[in-house]
């Protein structure tokens, strides 16, 4: 038997990188409104630990969930999957 549990992972890009550690990721998911079927986009912002890769702002990353870090940081950055091309 393995001890490895499957850990939830979500796709979005890095709107902050102000802080230490901790770079905040914005995910956006796309579902349809329940009575008129429109799609809508929803965003959500998660606050995600840094230790070994450095992203920037606009880079798109994967964020796997980890145990609580701090008050709000439950996430945590696994890896860049494309880097923003801002060259200012």
């Amino acid at each position: 038997m393995s001890n490895k549990k499957n850990k939830q992972s979500l796709i979005g890009k890095v709107v902050s990188a102000k802080m230490q550690n901790t770079v905040s990721v914005e995910v956006v998911r796309v579902i349809a409104h329940s009575v008129y079927k429109k799609r809508i986009k929803k965003h959500k912002k998660f606050l995600s630990h840094v230790s070994e890769v450095s992203p920037k702002i606009g880079d798109v990353v994967r964020i796997t969930s980890t145990k609580p870090i701090s008050k709000n940081k439950r996430w945590r950055v696994s890896e860049i999957l494309q880097e923003s091309n801002n060259l200012g």
